[in-house]
């Protein structure tokens, strides 16, 4: 649950120092080269023990973006977004529980159809989406939604050739029981380089699931495309495969396969987490960097004000985090799996709630807004998909 009272700072756990990023003010559209960093602050009482790893090269330090363009407008609710190998895009609405298709060259938007079994209501609704390993053979869309009794992954045929709004076929849930709530539905799902769904959950405002590994909220996990446990996980047949988490709201691997995760805090902090199987990130004993050394703490964190993150991506050496109540992109370059400098802001209320981003390549990157999602201001042509150029 995104809270309105909330402090303006970043705080960023690099090694053994945190450092505090003020209140950004880096303006609007086109481009945008500096965008607002941290500053040194206090000692942290433990720092990732993940550390840096040896021979890598951060990158610089200040990084920039650019808006390319807009890629399409008139989005209502849009959540999750899919690359499709020919270059147009797959976006889901969460409210609607629809998924359309986009033509990367003129905008133009397509409904495949509608999700069948969707029951938005909150935070809840259709969710994240991701395209099957093997979709150039079996044309399988994934999906998370919540449902009228929980939170599932289904998976459904894509039949491109059949009408509008037919090209949906029916879902095969192969996952479920993920607690649903108001608030705290997690959503986002991913297939990493082994090839596994990963999954991002929440524990759906009851703090004790989080801590409990018998229960699938507050969670993140690592299911076959099949829906099982994935071989390999750090709990005995189960889907765990890190736990403590309040709301995981963003999945991403850096170049060397290691994963990263963004996720709300509640009142003070917001949280990036470089992701070790089996580990525990604290929640609700712990909200930020702990002092207990059973906490995985955060490689960086934010006062809520500035973050509220969403979805991440991994572009030119840095993880990019977009904000929902920060309405900002942040950019937090990385050695190993630490923060190499301070997190620098950009876009800041340019373009509202950032919902979604999405690496294009070539340092390109896709982003999504989110004015429609019922905390937004929504304005003409909300929401929409930007294309933007980062270093």
């Amino acid at each position: 649950m995104i809270v309105q009272r909330r402090a303006v700072t970043a705080v960023l756990a690099a090694t053994a120092v945190l450092l505090t990023a003020g209140c950004s003010s880096d303006g609007g559209g086109g481009s945008s080269g500096g965008g607002d960093s941290a500053s040194p602050s206090r000692t942290a009482a433990g720092s990732s023990p993940t550390g840096r790893a040896a021979g890598e090269t951060a990158p610089p330090a200040k990084g920039s973006v650019k808006v390319l363009r807009t890629v399409a407008e008139g989005l209502n609710t849009p959540w999750g977004l899919a690359p499709l190998p020919d270059g147009d895009l797959l976006v889901s609405s969460r409210d609607q529980g629809t998924i359309t298709r986009v033509d990367d060259r003129t905008g133009k938007k397509t409904e495949l159809g509608r999700v069948s079994g969707v029951s938005p209501a909150g935070e809840g609704g259709l969710l994240g989406i991701a395209l099957s390993p093997d979709y150039a053979s079996d044309h399988m869309i994934y999906a998370y939604f919540t449902s009228a009794s929980d939170n599932r992954i289904v998976r459904m045929l894509y039949a491109e050739k059949k009408p509008s709004g037919e090209q949906l076929g029916a879902p095969d849930t192969i996952f479920k029981g993920i607690p649903k709530g108001i608030i705290h539905n997690g959503g986002r799902i991913a297939f990493g380089p082994d090839k596994m769904l990963y999954a991002g959950t929440g524990e759906s405002g009851e703090r004790g699931l989080a801590q409990d590994k018998e229960s699938l909220g507050g969670k993140i996990l690592r299911l076959t495309p099949e829906g099982e446990p994935a071989p390999g996980n750090p709990f005995p047949h189960s889907p765990v495969y890190s736990y403590g988490h309040r709301n995981v709201q963003g999945l991403a691997w850096d170049d060397r396969q290691r994963l990263f995760a963004s996720e709300f805090g509640q009142d003070t902090w917001d949280e990036l987490n470089a992701i070790k199987p089996g580990d525990d990130y604290g929640w609700p004993d712990a909200e930020g960097t702990s002092g207990n050394p059973k906490y995985h703490n955060p490689i960086a964190q934010w006062h809520t004000e500035e973050a509220s993150p969403s979805g991440i991506a991994y572009a030119e050496g840095s993880v990019w985090m977009a904000g929902l109540k920060g309405r900002r992109l942040w950019r937090i370059p990385l050695k190993g799996t630490e923060a190499s400098a301070a997190p620098q802001a950009f876009l800041s209320g340019a373009y509202g709630r950032l919902r979604t981003v999405v690496s294009a390549g070539g340092g390109k990157l896709w982003l999504v807004t989110s004015n429609t999602d019922g905390r937004g201001t929504p304005k003409k042509g909300d929401d929409r998909i930007l294309e933007l150029e980062v270093k």
